[in-house]
C-alpha cells in the first residue's frame, strides 16, 4: 500500500504548500479584513464549516484553516491516515477556489464550468433525490483517451437520471460528442482545474447541513452522513497524478468510491478504489459500489426517456411542431371507466400526425382507466404526472397542465422518428407501471383534429375540471376523517415527517392530501400513512394526540409533539427542500415569507439561505416554518397566530404568483380587498424602518393585532 499512500501524501503536501502560499499572497494584497465568501450560501466555506464549525468570513480567518489542513497530513504509513490527508486536499481546494471569489469576483462568469453551486440549487435537488428521480451523483473528472468513451459514460448516467458533475477536459470532450449539459439536463460542468472537484464535495457536505440536521464541527457525523445518505461516486479518466490521487482519497474518506480507468494493480482497495479499464463496464461497476439499482423502463420509442430530460428547453428555432393552448384547443383528461367499457393498451391517434406538414396542432390527451381499486379522486393525481412523463422524453418540452399547456417537439426528436403514437406508449407504460395497484386497464386517445379536440374540451374536460375544483374547494381539514404522514424525505432528513392535510400540502409543494391518499392506496407500507383525526387537544393550534403519536413513530422519537396551525408552538418540522420559509419580523409584529429563488435581503436582516439554515433537517424552530407556495393562501396558514393577516413582506415574484389566491382568501376571511397591495416587497423596502413606514401608510391590519410574543 506504500505506493498509494506515498502518492496521496505527495498530492496533499503539494496542495497544502500551494494553499498556504495563496493565502499569504491574498492577505498581503488585500488585507486580513477583506471578505471571502462563496455566493448565495449561508454555510460560509461549507467543507471547513461542516468539519470544524469555523465560520470563515475574511481572509485572516484562513491562516488557522491552513494550520488545520497541515495537521491532517501525518505522513504515517496507514491508509486511514492517508485518507485524512485526502480530506486536507479537499480543504485546500476549498480555500484555493474561495480565493477566486474575493471582493465579489465572478471567476466562472466566462468559463464553461459553473463553479460554486448555490444553496437554493441544492434545496431544489432535494425532492428528486429523495423520490429517486435522481438515484445517484456521479463525479467525472480528467481527460479520456477517446472523447467517445467519456461521452458514452456520461450519456449512460444521463439516461439513468444520475446527476453528473464534470471536471477537467472531459467537459470539452463531452460537448464535442453532443452531450446536452446544464443543471436542467443533470449534467453539470464545474470547472477545469482539479480543485473544482470541491464544488461536488460541497454539494454533499451541504446536504448534510441542510437536510441532515448535522451540527457544524461534527466531523464524524459528517463522514457518516455522506457515506450512508449521499449516493455519490467518482470516475476518473486518463493518467493519474498525485493531486488527483489525493483528491480521490478525500472522496473515499467521505464514503464515495472511486473508479479509475487505469490499472492500479495491487494498489486497488476493493469497494473504495477500483480499476475498470473497460469503459463499457464503468457505469455498471460504479452503481454497484453504491448499491444504486436503476429500474429500467422499456419503452418502444425512438428517443431516450429519463428524468434527466425533464428540464430540457426546446426553443422555437429548434422546434419541429407545437401544441399550444393559445392557438388551438388543448386539454389533458384522465377519466375512470368500467372495465368492460375500454380496451387495454389501445392507443388511437384521432386526427393528423405531426408529419402532416403543419407546425401547430390541437391536442386532447384523453386517457380512460379502469381498476377495481381505482377512485375518482385519483384521476387528477394521474393527470398531473403527464407533465413529467412527456418531459422525460428527449427532445420534448411540456409546460402547463389541464387545458392550458404548451408542448414542443424538437427537430432532432422528429428526425429520430418520434410521432404521436409514441406519446401514447409513454402514457400507457408509465400509468401501468406507477399506478398498477389501482389501474388494471388503460386506453389512450390522442385527438389532434381541431373540432373533435374542441368538443372534448367543452363537453368533458371543462366539466370535469370544474367538478374537481368544486370538490377541492369544499375539502377542509374539518371535512375529512384522516390526515396523512409523508416521510419521503427521510432518506436525507431522518428526523422529519410532514403531516399533510386538505388545507396544508407537503412543504416541498409536491404532495397534496389527495397525492398522499393515492400513495397510501398504491403502497400501504409506503411513505404516506393515514392519521386518524382523533384526540383533539387544542383546536386553535391544531394539536392532536394521534398526530403526535404518528409523528413520534415516524421520526423514531426525534419529534414528539407537533401542531398543524402554529408557527410558535411546536411547529411542523422541515426537511430542507421547502419552497418557501416564513419567519417572524419583530419590528412589525408580522411574518415575512421568502421563496428559495430570491437572492436578496429581507427586513428580518437575513437572506433566504440564512433563514433556512435555522430550520430544516427535522428540527423545530419556533418562529420559523418551511412550507410550499400554495400554503400561503390557505386559511390554515399560521392561523393560531392570526393567519395571513400577519404577512407583511415577500419577494415581488412570489407575491405576484400567489396574489389571486391570497387575495381571495383575505376577502373571504377578513373582507379585505386586494390584500397583496398591503404587503411590501423588495422594490419597496428591505429594512425594518422602511417596512414599518409602508405598513403605516397602508394601514396594514397587523398594526392592530396582539403581540406575537
Amino acid at each position: 500500500m506504500s505506493a498509494l499512500t506515498d502518492l496521496i501524501y505527495a498530492g496533499s503536501n503539494a496542495v497544502a504548500g500551494l494553499t498556504e502560499g495563496a493565502v499569504n499572497d491574498a492577505i498581503a494584497k488585500y488585507g486580513e479584513e477583506t471578505k471571502v465568501a462563496y455566493p448565495d450560501t449561508a454555510y460560509f466555506l461549507p467543507t471547513i464549516y461542516a468539519a470544524t464549525g469555523v465560520k470563515v468570513a475574511k481572509l485572516g480567518d484562513l491562516t488557522a484553516c491552513v494550520g488545520v489542513l497541515k495537521s491532517l497530513i501525518s505522513g504515517k504509513e496507514d491508509l486511514g491516515e492517508a485518507l485524512n490527508a485526502g480530506l486536507a486536499t479537499a480543504v485546500g481546494a476549498e480555500i484555493l477556489e474561495a480565493l477566486k471569489y474575493v471582493n465579489g469576483a465572478e471567476p466562472y462568469a466566462n468559463e464553461s464550468g459553473i463553479g460554486f453551486v448555490p444553496d437554493p440549487v441544492i434545496r431544489s435537488l432535494g425532492v428528486p433525490l429523495v423520490t429517486g428521480d435522481i438515484p445517484g451523483v456521479a463525479v467525472v473528472l480528467g481527460k479520456a483517451d477517446s472523447a467517445a468513451d467519456v461521452a458514452a459514460v456520461v450519456k449512460d448516467y444521463q439516461s439513468k437520471g444520475i446527476l453528473t458533475f464534470l471536471i477537467g477536459d472531459c467537459i470539452e470532450q463531452a460537448v464535442e460528442q453532443g452531450v446536452k449539459m446544464g443543471l436542467e439536463m443533470r449534467v453539470v460542468p464545474l470547472g477545469h482545474e482539479v480543485t473544482s472537484v470541491i464544488y461536488a464535495v460541497q454539494v454533499a457536505v451541504r446536504a448534510a447541513l441542510i437536510f441532515g440536521s448535522l451540527q457544524p464541527g461534527d466531523l464524524a457525523g459528517l463522514l457518516k452522513y455522506t457515506k450512508e445518505r449521499v449516493p455519490a461516486f467518482v470516475n476518473t479518466f486518463g493518467a493519474l497524478n498525485e493531486v488527483v490521487v489525493s483528491a480521490g482519497a478525500g472522496a473515499i474518506a467521505l464514503g464515495f468510491p472511486v473508479v479509475v480507468d487505469v490499472d492500479l494493480g495491487e494498489n486497488q482497495v476493493p469497494g473504495a478504489l477500483e480499476s475498470v479499464t473497460d469503459h463499457t463496464m464503468t457505469v455498471k461497476r460504479s452503481l454497484e459500489l453504491r448499491n444504486i439499482k436503476i429500474k429500467v423502463k422499456e419503452l418502444p420509442i425512438p428517443v431516450a426517456f429519463a428524468a434527466a430530460f425533464e428540464g430540457e428547453i426546446v426553443r422555437k428555432a429548434d422546434m419541429q411542431v407545437e401544441f399550444y393552448s393559445g392557438v388551438n384547443p388543448t386539454c389533458e383528461l384522465v377519466t375512470m371507466r368500467e372495465p368492460g367499457e375500454i380496451e387495454d393498451h389501445k392507443i388511437t391517434v384521432d386526427g393528423p400526425d405531426i408529419d402532416s406538414g403543419d407546425k401547430e396542432y390541437a391536442l386532447a390527451t384523453y386517457i380512460e382507466v379502469a381498476g377495481a381499486r381505482m377512485q375518482k379522486d385519483f384521476e387528477s393525481v394521474i393527470e398531473r404526472k403527464i407533465h413529467a412523463w412527456f418531459n422525460y422524453m428527449e427532445g420534448v418540452m411540456h409546460t402547463g397542465q389541464r387545458n392550458q399547456f404548451r408542448i414542443r417537439i424538437s427537430k432532432e426528436a422528429y428526425e429520430k422518428g418520434l410521432r404521436m403514437k409514441d406519446f401514447g406508449e409513454v402514457l400507457y407504460v408509465m400509468i401501468m407501471d406507477e399506478f398498477d395497484a389501482v389501474v388494471d386497464k388503460c386506453q389512450i386517445t390522442l385527438v389532434t383534429d381541431r373540432e373533435k379536440a374542441q368538443k372534448i374540451l367543452e363537453t368533458e374536460a371543462m366539466p370535469a375540471y370544474n367538478a374537481r375544483d368544486d370538490r377541492l374547494a369544499s375539502m377542509t381539514d374539518e371535512s375529512v376523517n384522516e390526515f396523512y404522514t409523508c416521510i419521503l424525505c427521510q432518506s436525507f432528513a431522518p428526523a422529519h415527517c410532514c403531516v399533510v392535510t386538505p388545507e396544508r400540502l407537503g412543504l416541498c409543494g409536491a404532495v397534496s392530501w389527495l397525492d398522499a391518499k393515492a400513495t397510501y392506496e398504491l403502497n400501504p407500507q409506503g411513505p404516506s400513512q393515514p392519521i386518524p383525526k382523533e384526540g383533539l387537544i387544542d383546536e386553535r393550534t391544531g394539536r392532536y394526540e394521534k398526530v403526535n403519536e404518528m409523528v413520534a413513530e415516524a421520526t423514531h422519537g426525534a419529534v414528539e409533539n407537533v401542531t398543524l396551525y402554529s408557527i410558535l408552538e411546536d411547529p411542523m418540522t422541515s426537511c430542507g427542500c421547502f419552497e418557501c420559509i416564513c419567519g417572524i419580523e419583530p419590528s412589525s409584529n408580522g411574518f415575512i415569507v421568502v421563496n428559495r429563488e430570491f437572492k436578496g435581503m429581507t427586513p428580518a436582516g437575513m437572506t433566504f439561505g440564512e433563514l433556512a439554515s435555522m430550520t430544516g433537517g427535522g428540527v423545530q424552530t419556533p418562529g420559523f416554518m418551511g412550507h410550499g407556495r400554495h400554503f400561503i393562501s390557505s386559511k390554515k396558514f399560521a392561523s393560531a397566530e392570526g393567519g395571513i393577516e400577519r404577512i407583511v413582506w415577500m419577494p415581488k415574484e412570489l407575491k405576484d404568483d400567489v396574489a389571486a389566491r391570497l387575495n381571495k382568501t383575505a376577502k373571504e376571511l377578513y373582507g379585505i380587498d386586494n390584500f397583496t397591495d398591503l404587503i411590501a416587497d423588495e422594490t419597496i423596502c428591505e429594512d425594518p424602518d422602511g417596512l414599518m413606514a409602508f405598513l403605516q401608510e397602508k394601514n396594514h391590519p397587523v398594526l392592530k393585532m396582539e403581540p406575537l410574543m
